[in-house]
């Protein structure tokens, strides 16, 4: 699977994602960080302020609002994670492959460095109005189009016996919930952790 972080130096190269040695990308690695943290609506304009050592009223140069804030925390994960899928399933050339890619990506993101973003967007995007709602789901949509086609290709190849739409929720609410149990720092690495939903996820074995 690709690298994550050569994949977000060529992001921040494209000016698709905020590189995170400038001003925004910091504001946006700290709300990441705190609204993981204490919540989205306990986190304060000032506690951001404090994270990133500037006072509160100047994180309006570079967002309008809170609210705006959390937006770019999620749109550009978004965008991180649908580049991250397809570049790992270009690299995967049979559908076993590729339904461990789609495995594996969903795990970097949720326990790299990606890991307090890919939490947010997961657990806060109620918090958006309904219009910036409709462009991350929309944003979105690519990304979960490539899991129903992987998931499809399984299918038809023998490998999986539930149906891709319900197999497809099935899956990522077992790696979201990885978040709360699995610890990188253990005897378990986060290949082995793929390797292992892989096995749960198919219906023919090696």
């Amino acid at each position: 699977m690709p690298q994550i972080g050569a994949l977000l130096r060529k992001l921040i190269a494209d000016g698709q994602v905020s590189d995170p040695a400038s001003p925004r990308g910091k504001l946006l690695a700290a709300a990441a960080k705190l609204f993981r943290q204490n919540g989205y609506a306990a986190t304060t304009v000032r506690d951001l302020g404090a994270e990133v050592g500037i006072l509160s009223g100047s994180l309006f140069h570079h967002f309008k609002s809170k609210e705006e804030i959390l937006f770019g925390v999620m749109s550009e994960v978004v965008v991180a994670m649908e580049a991250a899928l397809r570049a790992a399933l270009s690299e995967a050339h049979e559908p076993r492959a590729a339904v461990r890619a789609l495995i594996a990506t969903e795990l970097a993101f949720i326990h790299g460095k990606t890991s307090n973003a890919t939490a947010v967007l997961l657990y806060e995007w109620r918090a958006l109005n309904s219009s910036r709602q409709a462009q991350i789901l929309t944003g979105r949509e690519a990304y979960f189009a490539m899991w129903q086609q992987t998931l499809k290709a399984a299918q038809q190849a023998g490998l999986v016996a539930v149906e891709p739409e319900y197999l497809r929720q099935l899956i990522h609410g077992a790696l979201t919930w990885t978040a709360v149990w699995y610890k990188p720092s253990g005897a378990l690495s986060l290949d082995g952790l793929a390797d292992r939903c892989l096995l749960m996820a198919l219906s023919e074995r090696p």
